[in-house]
C-alpha cells in the first residue's frame, strides 16, 4: 500500500468514521491548549499529525519510513516539523516535548516496550498510546494467524501486558480506554458506539495515557 493509498483510506466513509472516533478519544487524554508541544511517534502519512496541528499544538512528526514522511511533509502546513527516526532510539533529549503520542505505530515495532521507555523519556508531562486491541472483534476478523492486509505482522496488545509494562515506569494517573467496538462503521456500529463506555476495553483502538511522576 502506498502512502497516498493509506491516507486516502481515511477519506472513505469507514475510514473517516474510525479515524474520527480514534482522534476524539486521544484528544480527551491530551492537553489541547494552543502552543503545547507534541511529538507524534510513528506519524506515517501524518493524518493524525495534521489534526493536532490544526488544533493549535506545536507538532513534530517522527517516522522511519522516508516515503511516508515525504507524503506527510507535502500535505502538512509549514509549521509542522518532520524527523526521520526510530521509535526505539528517539533522537531527542530527555523531556523535549510537553506530550508524546504514538498511534497504531508501536504495533509494528518489535521491541515495543523499549519504545514506550523512550516515549516516557522524551515526554515532559504526559503521553498517549493508541494500540490494536487483542480483546476486540477486529482482532477476530483481521488479526489472527499473522493478520490480514494492512494488519499483517501487527502485534495486538492486551490490556494486561500493557499494564505490566507501564507499571514498571515512573508514571502517575495511568488510564486505559478504548473505542471502535464494531469497526464495520455500519448503521449498527454507529448506533452502538455511543452507548458503550470507553473503559469497557473491547474496542479495536486501545488507548493508554499517563503522566510523568517525579
Amino acid at each position: 500500500m502506498t502512502p497516498a493509498d493509506y491516507d486516502a483510506w481515511y477519506e472513505t466513509p469507514r475510514g473517516r468514521w474510525i479515524g474520527t472516533h480514534e482522534y476524539r478519544l486521544v484528544r480527551r487524554e491530551l492537553d489541547m491548549r494552543p502552543g503545547t508541544s507534541l511529538l507524534d511517534v510513528g506519524c506515517g502519512t501524518g493524518w493524525f499529525t495534521r489534526r493536532f496541528a490544526h488544533s493549535g499544538l506545536a507538532v513534530t512528526g517522527l517516522d522511519r519510513d522516508r516515503e511516508a514522511l515525504a507524503f506527510a511533509r507535502a500535505h502538512a502546513t509549514d509549521d509542522v516539523a518532520f524527523v526521520a527516526g526510530d521509535a526505539r532510539r528517539l533522537p531527542f533529549a530527555d523531556g523535549s516535548f510537553d506530550q508524546v503520542v504514538a498511534l497504531t505505530s508501536l504495533c509494528f515495532v518489535d521491541d515495543w516496550p523499549l519504545a514506550i521507555v523512550e516515549i516516557v523519556r522524551v515526554a515532559r508531562r504526559r503521553f498517549v498510546l493508541g494500540l490494536l486491541n487483542r480483546r476486540s472483534l477486529l482482532w477476530r476478523e483481521k488479526g489472527r494467524d499473522g493478520g490480514q492486509g494492512a494488519y499483517r505482522g501487527a502485534h495486538w496488545h492486551t490490556p494486561g501486558e500493557l499494564k505490566r509494562v507501564l507499571q514498571a515506569l515512573p508514571l502517575a494517573r495511568t488510564r486505559l480506554r478504548s473505542t471502535v467496538s464494531l469497526a464495520s462503521a455500519s448503521r449498527l456500529a454507529r448506533a452502538i458506539e455511543p452507548l458503550l463506555p470507553a473503559r469497557l476495553l473491547l474496542g479495536a483502538f486501545l488507548v493508554a495515557s499517563a503522566e510523568k511522576s517525579g
